[in-house]
């Protein structure tokens, strides 16, 4: 064992499944943040729940906001297009870790991938801050959302009510605050199984209450064109897009398959199948009825179209029930991309060479990932800009470790010959992505610069 890396697992996929459990042991053993949190105990099922419910949560709400910017046609292409390349994406770079794994190294963490294949500088100033970035930005973006969700809750039940946006920020911190205290990310299984049943209970009333307004006189009239002059459409596609790819974003396909139990050939396919039949009808029934009902008038979450300055314009009783159900997927959302940052915490605070539960491992646990949730909470109830933070994560995150640095690693692991279609491809992907990251990532700051001038910090904003 004294041959392998700290950043790998030794696996041989020849021997038997005991012998590689305890190669899998034996090497974790080295890294506190593998052994305690990257647990390899799961099936393909717990897989796919991992799978659903990181990519299937509430920024699918926003799908219609995203088409206000790029209208019919174009919205349901940029959405089938992503749902396809996504697909294709998190396939390879499962069909790289399966590699690996079968030729001795099984890599954990999407910065040891890029440690070994595109080199140590790769993974240590870019791979993995960004990916810090994008999973602890999620963490962020879903206090903010929680809080939005409790705020609209409060309201329905006191329309005078004088609590803060920021006071429901920190109420949903506190409860992530618990969910950060669970140990290993193989432990959420359950939790992400419940919230898949959360995801597809709220995009069916989504898509509902949607159709109701939508048939009713009480909603907006139907206008589908895209607002603004040239220079602004052309920035709103493109800061669109920055959404959507923010909506099938992952970011975390190498630790959610780090948690599926030796030999892993096979498994990560059949749930991202599973993922993308849940994927493919929540996000398309959104999207396309949140946009029929409201049009360009569709705000940054589709459930503040339900109401109409402060009136609901679908049952009470529906807007809390649709509300409180993206609050409960949201909170384990959160525990999911809080995974990442635990297991660079564990890594660097804990001893591996005492158990798991013991007082020198549970009490930096509990310090250190509770400083983690407070600093999130405390960002979010300060910069209260969902629509913007969904944009910016998309541009700078998302697309480069989703899109792009896929294919790339699929291309430097297998070698395909310069012939093959397939080698086109993966090339047609990188660079159309990367283009397309750059200026996505332009359009998100400028329009946050835009947004910024109608906020102030811990502004007391709605949906």
């Amino acid at each position: 064992m004294s041959t392998v890396s700290p950043s790998s697992v030794a696996v041989d996929g020849g021997k038997d499944i005991a012998k590689i459990h305890h190669q899998d042991e034996a090497q974790k053993e080295l890294d506190a943040g593998a052994l305690f949190v990257l647990k390899s105990k799961g099936s393909w099922l717990h897989c796919g729940y991992h799978l659903t419910n990181s990519i299937v949560c509430p920024p699918l709400l926003s799908l219609p906001y995203a088409f206000t910017f790029l209208g019919w046609e174009t919205g349901i292409l940029c959405l089938a297009i992503a749902a396809l390349v996504t697909f294709y994406s998190y396939n390879s770079i499962s069909l790289v870790l399966e590699h690996h794994a079968q030729s001795g190294h099984r890599h954990l963490r999407f910065r040891d991938m890029a440690h070994d294949i595109l080199g140590p500088n790769w993974g240590r100033y870019y791979v993995g801050p960004i990916q810090f970035m994008v999973c602890y930005g999620a963490v962020v973006g879903g206090v903010l959302l929680g809080g939005q969700c409790m705020k609209a809750i409060y309201l329905l039940s006191h329309p005078d009510g004088t609590m803060k946006l920021y006071e429901f920020v920190i109420i949903f911190g506190c409860l992530i605050l618990i969910l950060a205290q669970i140990p290993s990310f193989h432990s959420l299984r359950h939790i992400n199984m419940i919230a898949l049943a959360l995801c597809l209970t709220y995009s069916a009333c989504a898509t509902a209450g949607s159709i109701y307004v939508g048939n009713s006189s009480k909603g907006p009239n139907k206008d589908y064109s895209i607002l603004g002059d040239n220079e602004s459409r052309v920035f709103g596609m493109f800061n669109a897009i920055g959404i959507i790819a923010t909506t099938f974003g992952n970011g975390i396909i190498p630790e959610i398959q780090a948690t599926i139990a030796p030999p892993v050939k096979g498994k990560m396919f059949k749930g991202l199948c599973f993922c993308y039949a849940v994927l493919g009808v929540t996000f398309f029934s959104v999207a396309i009825s949140g946009y029929w009902a409201f049009g360009n008038q569709s705000e940054g979450l589709i459930l503040g179209n339900f109401l109409d300055d402060g009136k609901p314009l679908v049952p009470k009783w529906f807007l809390f029930m649709t509300n409180f159900l993206v609050i409960l997927q949201q909170s384990a959302i959160a525990a999911v991309y809080l995974q990442p940052t635990n297991e660079v915490l564990e890594k660097t605070f804990a001893d591996p060479l005492s158990k798991e539960f013991s007082l020198r491992n549970v009490i930096p646990r509990i310090i250190s990932r509770s400083l983690s949730v407070i600093i999130a909470t405390f960002v979010a109830a300060m910069l209260p800009f969902f629509g913007d933070i969904n944009s910016v994560l998309g541009a700078f995150g998302f697309i480069p470790l989703d899109f792009i640095l896929p294919v790339v690693f699929f291309n430097l692991t297998f070698k395909p010959s310069k012939s093959s279609p397939i080698f086109w491809l993966n090339l047609s992907i990188a660079v159309v992505f990367s283009a397309i990251g750059v200026i996505a990532a332009i359009a998100a700051v400028r329009q946050m610069g835009l947004d910024a001038k109608n906020y102030q910090l811990f502004a007391n904003v709605d949906h």
